[in-house]
């Protein structure tokens, strides 16, 4: 079989991941070969927990980065140092060294806890990525085939978010949106691009939607099919949101509250302008729910299938 394996960092010790992953594996078809990278014994643990049959196959990490191919099974790579704070960070450092090595373009994180795991050094896992591929431009695009959604600034303070507003920020995350649709969807992708400011509007002398905004939409509108500024409060209304693809927001919860709350968890969390593919379920560890066997694997399900067909 020639089908290049998709690696996933199941992420957190205590989370959701791994009720949802066996879900996931029991309802859908998947073509991939899949390499889990974490503890044998947390997942041993799971496993057990939650009743799941399919063979798991421990792999050494030396072995795989001799192979080229795998058999279409469900295999594990050990990372015994499960009990060290930088357990997660061990995990992620392996699939890099297997990305890199040429074994796979296709990375599946779990949930992680941003401020256990990040400390403040990165805003988020898609900067944290990113900035181990050396990569400056990126972009995260929350995934659904209907309509997906594109923040300019991910995890940014509110007040923080017009001072990282800027005309070269704002055309890259454009081109790298529709870059991406066009490469692996096939589509050039119809772009509307929401303002800074309630109804685009401001009592203040400046304001971004007119002065920073406005111009670079008009100036890519040869090129991309892309349309704004558009108020935020009325450009996710039914008969305004089917006129696009992706819609680009100035910050976070600007476009993912209403995605969200559009498709709940049929949506993925996707790094766009990599050297390869990561996803990751568009939701958190929530510890709450840990044991309870309760989690929605929606979100898991879709971005294997997704990788499992690039």
């Amino acid at each position: 079989m020639n089908s290049k394996p998709i690696l996933i960092v199941p992420g957190e010790k205590k989370s959701i991941f791994f009720e949802i992953f066996f879900k996931s594996i029991k309802s859908n078809k998947i073509i991939s070969p899949l390499v889990l990278i974490c503890n044998k014994k947390i997942l041993f643990s799971e496993i057990k927990k939650n009743k799941f049959k399919q063979k798991i196959e421990i792999i050494n990490l030396n072995d795989v980065l001799k192979k080229k191919y795998f058999n279409k099974r469900i295999y594990a790579i050990d990372i015994n140092n499960y009990k060290s704070k930088d357990y997660v960070h061990v995990c992620f450092k392996t699939a890099f060294k297997l990305i890199k090595s040429g074994l796979s373009k296709k990375l599946i994180n779990g949930p992680i806890n941003k401020s256990k795991v990040l400390k403040k050094k990165y805003l988020g896992i898609t900067e944290y990525v990113a900035k181990n591929f050396k990569q400056k431009k990126y972009a995260m695009l929350i995934y659904n085939k209907e309509l997906s959604v594109c923040p300019i600034t991910t995890h940014l303070p509110l007040k923080s978010v017009s001072k990282k507003i800027k005309k070269k920020i704002i055309k890259e995350k454009i081109i790298i949106v529709n870059n991406f649709f066009k490469k692996f969807l096939n589509l050039k992708p119809r772009i509307g691009v929401v303002g800074l400011n309630p109804h685009c509007e401001s009592v203040l002398k400046y304001n971004e939607d007119t002065r920073i905004i406005r111009p670079v939409i008009n100036s890519m509108k040869k090129k991309f099919l892309v349309k704004g500024p558009i108020p935020s409060d009325t450009i996710f209304l039914k008969d305004n949101r089917k006129k696009f693809d992706v819609i680009v927001g100035m910050y976070h919860d600007q476009v993912l509250t209403p995605i969200k709350t559009l498709y709940e968890y049929d949506a993925i969390n996707i790094t766009i302008g990599l050297p390869f593919l990561r996803v990751t379920p568009d939701h958190g560890p929530n510890e709450l729910m840990v044991g309870k066997n309760k989690s929605n694997p929606t979100s898991l399900i879709k971005a294997i299938s997704f990788l499992d067909k690039k």
